[in-house]
């Protein structure tokens, strides 16, 4: 097997030989998507309707094989907003009042996702991206962006928001608390989308979304920003002990009718995951060559 041949199996392999520049490129670019990571995956978790270390957990390991096994230099794989909101709306009405079965079908799920994802890869069925509508794209990537919003209302106001099978209804379910906000975290909330909408205008070259994120953590340790809030009921203010070392791995407890029930889920997942890092590839391809 030639050393092309094992390029292409093995794509880490075109990191070698190492000079300065791409190191050092590579440092600043690593230590600023971890910085970004930490806060992001954890948000991403709570979409999807689990603790936040299952964020975290989901974040360091795509992103090692990605590294490795991926083609794209500039690409960051790990959680994402669009599968996030998906794996919330499939798994709610299955598990709404156990948590425990919420976690077991979410990584039974990913595991799902993972396996036909590993079944278009080694088929090579890439090609079916190219028959995506870009105004379907257009549409469904910002309806998901307006959906992810509305879905943070409750806790940028502070206040409970349900989780059921109508978002309509869970949306409108804030507004007879909104009186009752925690004006505390919506100023966090408020000022650090200011910082970062200020920054995209004003400052376009510097890292927006980090500086708000570390600046917001920074005034919370140094004002004692309590976990709970003052009344019953509202949310937690900040995300509070997060579990040291790394998960106990264990396979989820499953029955093939509970498989049954996942894999159109799983199937949609996966081409929607698939179809958004394409286009996201595609166009960084572009400008990058």
């Amino acid at each position: 097997m030639n050393s092309e041949s094992m390029r292409r199996i093995f794509p880490f392999l075109r990191w070698f030989p190492l000079n300065r520049e791409t190191v050092k490129a590579d440092a600043i670019a690593g230590v600023t998507v971890a910085l970004l990571l930490i806060p992001q995956s954890m948000a991403y978790a709570q979409l999807a309707g689990l603790p936040p270390h299952y964020g975290l957990y989901a974040a360091f390991l795509p992103v090692l094989a990605g590294a490795m096994f991926g083609w794209c230099h500039q690409l960051q794989t790990g959680p994402v907003a669009m599968t996030s909101l998906l794996t919330a709306a499939v798994l709610a009405p299955m598990a709404i009042a156990d948590s425990s079965r919420l976690i077991d079908l979410a990584v039974l799920l990913c595991l799902m996702i993972g396996f036909i994802r590993l079944l278009l890869g080694i088929s090579r069925m890439s090609f079916f991206v190219n028959f995506l509508s870009h105004s379907v794209v257009v549409g469904f990537t910002n309806a998901a962006a307006i959906i992810i919003a509305l879905s943070q209302l409750g806790k940028l106001l502070g206040v409970p928001m349900g989780r059921s099978e109508s978002f309509l209804h869970d949306v409108w379910s804030v507004a007879p608390n909104a009186g009752g906000s925690d004006l505390s975290t919506l100023l966090f909330g408020v000022s650090a989308l200011a910082v970062m909408l200020c920054m995209r205008k004003w400052l376009p070259q510097w890292p927006g979304v980090m500086i708000a994120v570390v600046a917001a953590t920074a005034v919370s340790w140094a004002t004692g920003f309590p976990q709970a809030g003052a009344l019953p009921g509202i949310e937690p203010r900040i995300v509070g002990t997060i579990p040291a070392g790394l998960p106990h791995l264990r396979f989820p407890a499953f029955d093939i009718q509970t498989v049954i029930h996942l894999v159109p889920a799983a199937i949609l997942i996966a081409l929607v995951g698939f179809a958004e890092v394409a286009a996201v590839t595609r166009a960084i391809s572009l400008k990058t060559g």
